[in-house]
C-alpha cells in the first residue's frame, strides 16, 4: 500500500520540479516580446514551492524513502532561504537580461533546475541522493554560465568549470565508493552507527575515502586549492548568472559538508578535521591577500569569497555544535550581503556596458546617493564592522574557534581580516572620494530599486537584531 507520508514530506521537490515542467513547456509558446511571462511563472513556481515548504514543516527529524530522505529543521531553513535567494537572483537579473537582449525562459529555467538541486541536497540522508542533487545543480550552472552563447569569456569560463567539476564529481564519488565499501552503506545514520559498533572500521582504506570526499566538498565551496574555476567562472559569466553562482549554491555547499562531515562522519572528527583547517587557513590567506591586487570587481569579490570560506570552515572545524551554528550563521549572511554587491554590480550596468572594474564604481555617491549608501553597508558588512550583520559573523566563528581552544587560529582568523578591510574600503573610496567618470543616470525598474534597497538595510537590520538568526542555527543545529 502507498505510504503517502512519503511524499508529503517530499511535496516541496516534487512541487517545484512539476512547476519546472510547466514553466518549460510553457515558455516554447510563448513570443520573444512577451518573455517576462516566463518570468513572473518562474516567480510564481518559487512562491508555491515557498507556501509547500511552510505547509508540510516537520514537528521533529522524518526520514523517508527507506532513509535516503531526511526533513527536520535544518533542512527547512536552508531550503526557505535557498528558494528566497533564488528569487532575489531571478529580481535582479530581469532588467539586465532584458537589456542585453539575452531575455530567455532558459535563465530561469535552469535556475528552477539548479534549485531543485539544492534541495536535495540538503534533504539528502544518503551519498546516493546527495551525489544526485549535487550533479543536478552542478549541471545546471555549467549551462548558465554558458547562457551567453556569443560571448567568448562566457564559453571558455563554462569550460574550465565544467572540466574541473568534472574532476572534482569524479573524485567524491570516488570517495563515496570507499566509504560504501568499508561500512557497506550509503545512509549516513547508517554509516555512523557502523563507525560505533566496529571501531576497527576506522582505518586507512575509510581515510583514504574521506581525502576524496573533503577535495569533492572543498571544490563546491570554492577553498583552496580547489578554488581556481572560481574567479575565472565570476568574471566569465554574467552578472546576473554570477550573482546566482554566488548566493544560493554556497548554502547547499554547508548542507554537503553538514550532512557528510557531521550526519555521517560526525565520529571521525580527528581523521577530517586537519584537512578541514589546512584548506580553510589556505583559503583565508590566499583570498584576502590576492583580493587587494584585483582591479575587477567580479574578481575581487571572487577572491574574498574564498576568504569567507575559510571563516565558515574553520568554524565547522572546532567540532562543536556552536561551531557549525556559527558555519551556519556565517553562511547565510554573507549570502545576503554578496547577492546585494552583484545586484550593485548588475544595477550600475547597462545595454552594452558591464560595470565590472572598481573604476566604474567613482563617483557613485554623485549619481545616486542612496545607492552609493547601500553599496557603502554591503562593504562594510562584507569587511565585519560594526553594527553590520557580517560583523556578528565573524565573530561567531571566532569565538566558536576560541571557545575550542584553538587560539592561535582565532589569532590569524582577526588578522586575515585586516586585509579585507582595505579592498572593501576601497570600493567605499571610490564611491564617495572620486569624481564619477561616468554620469549616466541608473536604469532599473521600481520593483528592482526596491529589492536592492531591501538587501542593502537588510544588512544593517540583521546587525541591529542579530540574536534571533543566532539562536535559530543553534536551534536546528541541536543546539
Amino acid at each position: 500500500m502507498m505510504d503517502l507520508t512519503q511524499y508529503i514530506v517530499a511535496a516541496p521537490e516534487m512541487t517545484l520540479l512539476g512547476l519546472i515542467c510547466i514553466v518549460l513547456v510553457a515558455d516554447l509558446f510563448i513570443e520573444q516580446e512577451r518573455r517576462i511571462i516566463t518570468f513572473w511563472m518562474a516567480l510564481a513556481s518559487l512562491g508555491a514551492t515557498l507556501c509547500i515548504l511552510l505547509a508540510t514543516s516537520p514537528d521533529g527529524r522524518t526520514e523517508v524513502f527507506s532513509g535516503s530522505y531526511v526533513s527536520d529543521g535544518l533542512s527547512q531553513v536552508l531550503k526557505i532561504s535557498v528558494t528566497g535567494f533564488v528569487a532575489v537572483a531571478f529580481m535582479y537579473a530581469r532588467d539586465y537580461l532584458r537589456a542585453n537582449d539575452l531575455h530567455k525562459g532558459e535563465f530561469y529555467t535552469l535556475g528552477l533546475f539548479g534549485l531543485l538541486g539544492m534541495m536535495i541536497m540538503i534533504s539528502a540522508n544518503s551519498l546516493l541522493t546527495m551525489y544526485l542533487g549535487l550533479e543536478t545543480l552542478a549541471l545546471s550552472q555549467y549551462a548558465l554560465v554558458a547562457f551567453d552563447r556569443n560571448n567568448e569569456n562566457s564559453a571558455e569560463s563554462a569550460m574550465k568549470y565544467f572540466v574541473l567539476g568534472a574532476i572534482a564529481s569524479g573524485a567524491l564519488l570516488y570517495g563515496i565508493s570507499w566509504v560504501y565499501g568499508v561500512t557497506g552503506s550509503i545512509q549516513f545514520n547508517e554509516i555512523a552507527a557502523a563507525l560505533i559498533d566496529d571501531p576497527a572500521m576506522n582505518s586507512l582504506p575509510l581515510w583514504f575515502g574521506i581525502a576524496f570526499i573533503v577535495v569533492g566538498i572543498a571544490f563546491k565551496f570554492g577553498a583552496v586549492p580547489f578554488h581556481m574555476w572560481l574567479p575565472d567562472v565570476y568574471h566569465g559569466a554574467r552578472s546576473p548568472v554570477t550573482l546566482y553562482v554566488a548566493s544560493a549554491p554556497k548554502i547547499a555547499a554547508f548542507a554537503l559538508t553538514i550532512r557528510i562531515l557531521v550526519d555521517a562522519l560526525g565520529d571521525l572528527h580527528d581523521v577530517w578535521s586537519g584537512m578541514i583547517m589546512v584548506i580553510a587557513v589556505l583559503s583565508l590567506l590566499l583570498g584576502n591577500i590576492v583580493a587587494i591586487a584585483q582591479t575587477n570587481i567580479k574578481r575581487m569579490l571572487a577572491y574574498s569569497t574564498i576568504a569567507h570560506v575559510g571563516f565558515i570552515l574553520l568554524a565547522i572545524y572546532t567540532g562543536t555544535e556552536e561551531g557549525y551554528a556559527a558555519g551556519m550563521f556565517y553562511t547565510l549572511t554573507y549570502v545576503v550581503a554578496a547577492a546585494g554587491a552583484f545586484g550593485m554590480v548588475i544595477l550600475l550596468s547597462r545595454r552594452g556596458f558591464e560595470a565590472e572594474s572598481l573604476r566604474d564604481f567613482k563617483g557613485l555617491n554623485a549619481r545616486s546617493p542612496w545607492f552609493a549608501l547601500m553599496m557603502m553597508f554591503l562593504m562594510m558588512s562584507m569587511a565585519g564592522i560594526p553594527p553590520f550583520i557580517g560583523f556578528f559573523g565573524k565573530l561567531n566563528a571566532i569565538s566558536a574557534v576560541l571557545g575550542s581552544g584553538y587560539t592561535g587560529l582565532a589569532i590569524l582568523m582577526m588578522l586575515a581580516s585586516v586585509p579585507g578591510l582595505y579592498y572593501y574600503l576601497k570600493v567605499i573610496w571610490y564611491m564617495y572620494f572620486e569624481e564619477p567618470e561616468d554620469l549616466a543616470v541608473l536604469q532599473a525598474n521600481t520593483d528592482t530599486r526596491l529589492v536592492m534597497s531591501l538587501n542593502g538595510v537588510a544588512v544593517l537590520a540583521l546587525g541591529i537584531v542579530p540574536g534571533w538568526l543566532w539562536a535559530l542555527c543553534l536551534a536546528v543545529l541541536g543546539g
